[in-house]
């Protein structure tokens, strides 16, 4: 019976392309489609999706999340449009519930519908932290490049847009976006407060500050990145001296986190009925609450214990 609803779903999917998507046959192009003053007529497709894009970006909007959203994309890189992602989530969290449902009932469906925002948001948060370590990476060669165009005798703006157009991504990017910002009127200690926050960077924080310094009182701004670039160098280099050092204790950290479920895991397999007393009186399910506990507490210990911020 489910087979043959998934059969019936896909062939209706199917025909909805059809007579949606492939044309019908040979057309001829009206004359009116070389007038670029003329808009094109949108398709039925694509009016469905305007429209349900428009549908949650309202619901995004009296929630007050599209703001917060729209600078969580920004952060990860990604280009697409806040409601085209969360559009996107959500047909596919559909799709995965469906699929669920057809395949094991509602104890598949359900996790596999809520695992896939939850997915999406993993996503997101990695692809940030990802792209702010490749900002802070690459920041003292940018500095050194902005000093060097700073010597050759060009503005502070020509050596940031040399640094946009040398770099590589993200910095090339960020270093864009701050070119395009003020040339468009947007003061310049403004773009470079915003790229701080936006990556995250304490070193890049005080790049900002010392060119504002540097616009207010004069000086020698090449020798001053310089310096900046110096320390931002040497804190690069004790980052990843501690980082090596601490990669083993995260490898072990995760071995732990991971030893329990991997037994639960083979003895479901192995011995069923060994771990059904855990679930047959009080006292078995006392005992995997009291386990939840301390794995949870053991887990927030060893994270603050590995995770060394500077």
């Amino acid at each position: 019976m489910l087979l043959a609803v998934g059969l019936l779903a896909i062939a209706g999917a199917l025909l909805l392309v059809a007579l949606v998507v492939v044309p019908a046959g040979p057309r001829r192009v009206p004359l009116s489609r070389l007038d670029p003053t003329v808009a094109p007529p949108a398709s039925p497709l694509a009016g469905a999706s305007a429209a349900a894009g428009a549908a949650v970006e309202r619901a995004l909007a009296r929630r007050g999340l599209v703001a917060r959203g729209s600078a969580a994309l920004e952060r990860a890189g990604v280009a697409m449009a806040l409601p085209d992602v969360v559009l996107l989530a959500g047909l596919a969290a559909v799709v995965l519930g469906v699929l669920g449902l057809l395949l094991g009932g509602v104890l598949l469906a359900v996790p596999l519908a809520v695992a896939v925002p939850l997915a999406a948001r993993v996503v997101v948060r990695f692809r940030t932290g990802r792209r702010q370590a490749a900002f802070a990476d690459a920041l003292d060669d940018s500095l050194q490049l902005m000093a060097s165009s700073l010597r050759a005798g060009h503005s502070l703006l020509r050596a940031v847009d040399a640094v946009s157009q040398e770099a590589a991504a993200p910095t090339s990017e960020e270093f864009a976006r701050i070119v395009n910002e003020t040339r468009v009127g947007r003061d310049l200690g403004d773009a470079l407060d915003e790229v701080a926050e936006r990556m995250g960077s304490d070193d890049f924080r005080w790049v900002a500050q010392a060119i504002g310094i540097h616009r207010e009182v004069g000086g020698n701004l090449a020798e001053v990145l310089d310096t900046v670039g110096h320390t931002i160098r040497e804190r690069n280099a004790i980052r990843r001296q501690v980082k090596a050092l601490s990669a083993e204790g995260k490898l072990s950290a995760v071995v732990l986190m991971s030893l329990p479920f991997g037994i639960v895991a083979f003895l479901a397999v192995s011995n069923p009925a060994y771990l059904s007393g855990f679930t047959e009186s009080p006292v078995g399910w006392g005992m995997v609450a009291a386990v939840v506990v301390l794995l949870t507490v053991g887990g927030l210990w060893l994270r603050a214990t590995v995770r060394i911020r500077f």
